[in-house]
């Protein structure tokens, strides 16, 4: 079982990273946190706390807001991807200020603190387990954990992030936008003495919903529903996730074939390493570039010199290259199924 902490801003490959995160039955997910990032902290925070109610998530599980801004730079959004508020087109979930939604914010206590309790009571001093922090947006509050509580860096099992790109941007030439939000926190990161995985769009770009993906999301065998149509109101939901973010890739990006789910392999690769390729490289971001700000460098032909830890001086991050696709979409496909047998979107379905 590996035990998680996921931060993130959703956004619509946010909310299925939740998704799996909620339903991968080797994963225990223990909270999480919301950035600035897709859009503002405020709907990151609402977003994630739709979601969690659309997918019957256990009571116990809350969203803790987190940074509202950068480090050092202005705070960013990207309404042209995810509309502006993060979720846009996506039908069926319930408003953000609904009882139900209301229920999953912890205002109490802010990201960060959330974090290093999760970990710390899971930790138990080592006579518990480790947990793996997992970053699908700016990486603002994990810089901050690694740095205000560095006496819990023993207790994290992995940083996995969705970030970067090895030669290949997509909100400069050179530079992912998760990164391109705050680079100087994502170098923070990566300096950080622990392991790192970094899934970039190198492999990202090769996760596509194409037309059968999602022919197979809509489809279920729990509700009888007219031929074509979603069969249960979870399924409509995710279809239209899925048809928003597709029309917002091919007028942005060109990409015909269907929307690539970036972060939703971020908790696959939690659950199924073994889906994954990689090499281990020293990897830095770029942080005063005038034309590659934010680019992900890695040294890929090994000039520098460097040791074999993973901080500051070290090869410091395995980096994910390659994707078995049909073993993803199976995994993700699966957790929708899982998930459809108990969402309360469902209730107006099987009336």
């Amino acid at each position: 079982m590996s035990y998680i902490w996921l931060d993130c801003d959703p956004g619509h490959d946010d909310a299925t990273a939740i998704l799996l995160a909620l339903y991968c039955t080797n994963i225990r997910l223990l909270g999480i946190s919301t950035t600035h990032g897709n859009t503002t902290v405020e709907n990151t925070t609402d977003n994630a706390a739709r979601c969690l109610h659309a997918f019957a998530a256990p009571e116990h599980i809350k969203v803790h807001a987190g940074a509202a801004a950068p480090l050092l730079r202005p705070a960013r959004s990207d309404a042209e991807i995810h509309g502006p508020g993060g979720l846009g087109g996506v039908e069926g979930l319930p408003p953000a200020d609904s009882d139900s939604v209301r229920a999953r914010i912890d205002n109490r206590r802010p990201a960060i603190e959330a974090i290093a309790a999760a970990i710390g009571q899971t930790w138990n001093a080592g006579a518990g387990a480790k947990v793996t922090v997992v970053a699908t947006g700016p990486l603002t509050n994990t810089a901050l954990f690694v740095s205000v509580y560095p006496h819990l860096l023993d207790a994290i099992e992995r940083i996995v992030f969705m970030g970067g790109g090895i030669g290949v941007g997509n909100r400069t030439a050179v530079a992912e936008y998760n990164i391109l939000c705050d680079p100087e926190a994502a170098q923070i990161v990566l300096n950080t003495p622990v392991p790192k995985t970094m899934i970039p769009l190198n492999v990202t770009h090769k996760a596509i919903v194409t037309s059968s993906v999602h022919a197979k999301l809509i489809n279920s065998t729990i509700y009888e529903a007219p031929s074509g149509a979603p069969s249960s109101q979870l399924r409509h939901t995710l279809s239209t996730l899925i048809s928003f973010f597709k029309e917002a890739y091919e007028s942005t990006f060109g990409f015909m074939d269907g929307p690539p789910l970036h972060d939703a392999l971020t908790i696959a690769y939690v659950s199924r390493p073994e889906l994954f390729t990689g090499i281990r490289y020293r990897v830095d971001v770029e942080l005063t570039g005038a034309h590659t700000s934010g680019q992900t460098v890695a040294d890929v032909w090994g000039y520098l010199k460097v040791d074999d830890t993973w901080g500051r001086t070290g090869k410091n991050c395995e980096v994910a290259t390659d994707l078995d696709i049909a073993a993803f979409f199976e995994l993700f496909l699966d957790c929708v199924a899982r998930c459809d047998e108990v969402s309360p979107l469902n209730l107006r379905s099987a009336n």
